[in-house]
Order: C-alpha cells, then structure tokens, then sequence
C-alpha cells in the first residue's frame, strides 16, 4: 500500500494551495463576470430593438399595410416571438441558479411534519421555486408520503408548483406589467392553499392507491454537495438548454395562435363571448383549458392577445389557471399514486377555486 502523502498546509494550519492557481481562479472568475455583463448589455440592446425591426420588417420589408389583417399578424409574430424567447432565456437562466439552493430533497424536508394551514401556506410558496414538471409529480408524491407531509399539504405543493412558477411570473410582467403578475400570484396560491386546505379536510387519504400508502416512512439519506457560484451557473446554463429546448415548440405555437387572434379576432367578437357581462364565459374558458396541454410560456402569448382585444381579465385568468394547473397529461400521470375519486375531487375543488377566482375578478374588474 502506498504511503498517504502529507498535505500542505498555510501557517495556520489550514489546507492551502499555489499562488499560481488562486491567481488562475480568479482570472476566470473575472472573465466569466466580464462576459456575463457584455452579454447582459448585449442583450437589452437587441431587445429595444425588437418593436423597430417588427415595422420595418411587416410594413416596409414586406410592404404590407399598417393596420389590415395580414399585416397586423404577421408584425405581431415578428415582434413577440424573439421577444418572448428573449426573456424566456434570460429568465430560465436566473431561475436555474435560484433553484439550486431548492432541491426537491430539501423541499420534502422542510414540509415533513408541518400541520396543516401552516403547511398548506409553506407548500405553495414552496411550490413557487422547487423544480417541477408533469414527469416528477409522481415522485414528489411519493417522496411527500414517505416523509409523512399530510395529503391536503402534498395538493397545495402539486397545484402551486405548475400553476404559479416563476417563469409564468416574470413572463407576465414582461408582457403585461406588474399589476396582472401580482394578482396571477396572489389568486394562484390562493387556490393552491386553499384547494389543499380542503382536500386535507376531507380526510381522502384511503383513495389513494394502496401500494402507495403501503410504504413505509423511510427517512432517506441525501448526501447533497455544496454548490459553487461556478456550479450555480451551469445550472443556470442547463436549464435553459433543459427548459427552452423543450417548450420552444410550445412558445412559437402560442404566439402564432397570439398572432391570429391579434391580427384577425375582431375586438366586439371577443368581447361577446370571452367579457365580463358573459357569465358564462368564465365555466366555458375552463373546460377548454383542461384538456389543452401546454406550459406557461407557451400559454402567455395566447393571454397576451385575447386581453388586448377585449377579454376580460377574470375569463383569461381561469383559462390560463385551469391550462396549467388540470392540464390533462398531469392528471393521466397522477392516476398512478391516486384513485379515480380522489382524481376527481381534486379536479372539483382546484376547478371551483379557479371559477371563483374568475368571476371574482370579472366583477371587481
């Protein structure tokens, strides 16, 4: 066996290293700064420019008239697709390094044991920032139950988690300013908390699948490694190459959806049928969304367009709400943990938040 070599130690005793290397770290660092401020400012340069360039390209470019229907779609396009991918890209970005001091481990952790209402409230803020799609439902559930968090909390997570992620947030604000972003925040978890509350009080845990409930609470042993501003960035940089690599698709479908709306809806059409004096409109906004499926980047553009030609905000809400938060993939996904009547309970009381919601605001609005 060969012998354990000695390692070099400071004055005081302290591991140390060479100068040299230090001297190197410290170079990257710095380039790595230097290049992330060029590209910040390289970036709101371009994003100015986006509203110029949408006219020049649709009226002059293209030679289409200002105000007529080809022309109006086809400016729209132009304009909100690099616009959104724009954002979508730097906000990912941000996020990915926010999320690493968030795993889902240390979510589960901060959950266990908690009552319920404290629990509900924690679960949806946490909801906000732990990383979540429809594929890591099923484990997050399982993990919850294993750690012994309460059902109703585990829903308030699974409900908040989709439905009022920060992406979703920061996209609204971009697009439509901070007013519409903080009430999206505050009647999503609303839903979340509350929608919880009452699944918890219902006291369902039999209708859950009894394999699931068969598991026996394991305290599992995560070793988590401490992350480096260095390592929070690559995070950053494989969530945009994880998120935006995959609802791209989803993004450029809503703005062209966006687009059509925008360019060929006339406005007392979307006033008659999606306005707040429709009382139907807010029911009807929700049984569309549910079976769509997209994600909030791809769904914003689309409420971008249907609130500029007159819809009301409280129908676009629900619509928005009920797209993300009972979109049906999840609930197919879900159907492995959850029996068929807990399904459609938490359908019942996450739908009934969400028309609430939206009538709320169709009549304070």
């Amino acid at each position: 066996m060969e012998p354990i070599k000695p390692i070099k130690c400071c004055g005081d005793g302290t591991t140390c290293c060479s100068d040299s290397s230090v001297t190197k770290s410290k170079k990257i660092t710095a380039l790595q700064v230097g290049l992330g401020l060029l590209g910040l400012v390289a970036w709101y340069v371009v994003y100015n420019q986006l509203l110029p360039f949408s006219h020049f390209f649709s009226y002059h470019l293209l030679g289409l008239e200002k105000g007529g229907h080809p022309g109006e779609t086809i400016q729209f396009f132009v304009y909100e697709t690099p616009k959104v991918m724009m954002l979508l890209t730097l906000i990912v970005f941000i996020v990915g390094m926010i999320r690493s001091f968030f795993t889902q481990e240390r979510t589960r952790k901060y959950l266990a044991g908690k009552r319920e209402t404290a629990g509900n409230v924690m679960a949806a803020l946490l909801g906000i920032v732990t990383p979540f799609c429809s594929c890591s439902a099923v484990p997050l559930f399982l993990g919850f139950v294993q750690a012994g968090v309460p059902l109703g909390v585990t829903f308030s997570f699974l409900i908040a988690a989709p439905m009022v992620n920060e992406i979703a947030l920061v996209l609204l604000f971009g697009l439509l300013g901070w007013k519409i972003a903080a009430i999206y925040l505050t009647t999503g978890l609303a839903v979340a908390m509350v929608a919880g509350w009452v699944i918890g009080r219902l006291k369902l845990e039999s209708w859950i699948e009894d394999w699931v409930t068969e598991i026996r609470s394991a305290e599992a042993v995560v070793i988590e490694k401490k992350l480096s501003w260095a390592d929070r960035v690559n995070h950053g940089r494989e969530a945009v190459r994880d998120i935006v690599g995959k609802v791209w698709v989803y993004v450029i479908a809503g703005i062209g959806v966006g687009a059509a709306i925008h360019g060929y809806v006339p406005e007392t059409f979307m006033a008659s049928i999606m306005g707040k004096d429709v009382w139907w409109s807010v029911p009807a906004a929700v049984l569309v969304g549910i079976p769509m499926y997209s994600n909030a980047a791809g769904i914003i553009p689309v409420v971008e367009a249907l609130l500029g030609k007159g819809a009301a905000l409280g129908t676009v809400l629900a619509f928005m709400m009920s797209v993300i938060a009972l979109s049906l993939p999840e609930m197919v996904i879900l159907r492995k943990v959850l029996k068929p009547k807990l399904i459609a309970v938490f359908i019942g009381v996450v739908g009934s938040g969400i028309l609430f919601t939206g009538f709320l605001f169709n009549f304070i609005i």
